[in-house]
């Protein structure tokens, strides 16, 4: 299999844009958002994720088997995170005491 080169300047690019992301998501966690704030959360971080898997893990140059892979651990936590909001959103909230 041949290897690909990645320029240096890719790798840095990448770097800077993973730093500025984390400073997003270190910046929308002061704001409150409500409900959305975990979407928010969610969805840098799943852009922070591809951009490792692409570029640092070498998927983006990889065999389509590799991809097939990487997919279906994606599937799979997209189930995950699924079941998992499903029973946080149908829990029944906590309810106060009468006086508060």
């Amino acid at each position: 299999m041949a290897q690909h080169v990645i320029p240096q300047k890719v790798y840095i690019l990448i770097f800077v844009t993973l730093l500025l992301l984390t400073l997003v998501t270190v910046d929308v966690a002061f704001y409150d958002a409500g409900w959305l704030n975990l979407y928010i959360a969610l969805t840098i971080a799943t852009c922070k994720a591809l951009l490792v898997i692409l570029f640092f893990m070498h998927l983006r140059y990889s065999s389509r088997l590799t991809w097939a892979f990487v997919g279906a651990g994606f599937l799979f936590l997209v189930i995950l995170l699924a079941f998992t909001m499903s029973d946080i959103l149908t829990r029944e909230l906590p309810r106060q005491p009468v006086g508060w």
